[in-house]
Formats: structure tokens, C-alpha cells, sequence
């Protein structure tokens, strides 16, 4: 039985919490962040255009096969001097359908950070 009323006695005792008091009045605290930040690109362009056929000239006519003037070209398309005694010039510039112009572009960006920070406390 004492037993018993010694151990109820050791269960049933009332905690007390001592009170903390700070030992400082005043203080800082610094807090640095890095951070780094990596962006690749990749820019692939393809233009595309339809097939071109041109041509430019002077003192020379387009003509068909029946010698009429014309001025679409295809593959039957012939080229006359107009008058023989001046000097004349032909140019002509075709393209086929297809891609036109191609242009790939890969770059990396990179963007550093670093942010300070400072707390000033009190009691």
C-alpha cells in the first residue's frame, strides 16, 4: 500500500514551468540567396516558297513557238534580239518550289541572383 501511495504521489505531482527571459535586447540577422538560373534555346526556321520564274531584259522580246510576244516563260519560250545593232541583255532567274531559306539558332542564357536580406529585432 505505501507502495502503491508512492508511486500515485510521484504520478499526480504538479509541473511548474519556469519563465525564459532573452538575455539579449536587440539584434540582426543576414540572410543570403543565390540562385542560378540556365535557359537553352533552339530556334529552327524553314521558309517555304512556290517555284519562280523571271526574266528581265533589254532590247530582247519573249516569244512562243508561233513567234507571237508572250510574257509568261515556260519550258517552249524562246528570246529575240528586237533590233540587232544595240546592245541587249537578258537575264533570267528561276527557283524551284521547296524550302527557300533555312536558319537554325541555338544560344544558352544564363541569369545569376543573389538577394541580401536583413531582419532587425527587438524586445
Amino acid at each position: 500500500m505505501k507502495r502503491l501511495l508512492l508511486l500515485l504521489s510521484i504520478i499526480f505531482v504538479p509541473a511548474s514551468a519556469q519563465s525564459v527571459t532573452p538575455n539579449f535586447t536587440t539584434g540582426t540577422m543576414t540572410q543570403t540567396v543565390t540562385a542560378t538560373q540556365s535557359v537553352n534555346e533552339v530556334i529552327a526556321i524553314e521558309r517555304f516558297g512556290g517555284e519562280v520564274t523571271v526574266w528581265n531584259g533589254d532590247n530582247v522580246e519573249a516569244v512562243n513557238t508561233s513567234g507571237n510576244p508572250i510574257n509568261i516563260t515556260d519550258a517552249n519560250t524562246e528570246f529575240h534580239v528586237v533590233d540587232p545593232s544595240h546592245p541587249w541583255q537578258l537575264e533570267i532567274t528561276t527557283r524551284a518550289a521547296g524550302v527557300v531559306e533555312t536558319i537554325d539558332t541555338t544560344r544558352t542564357i544564363q541569369t545569376d541572383t543573389v538577394t541580401n536580406t536583413l531582419s532587425i529585432f527587438s524586445q
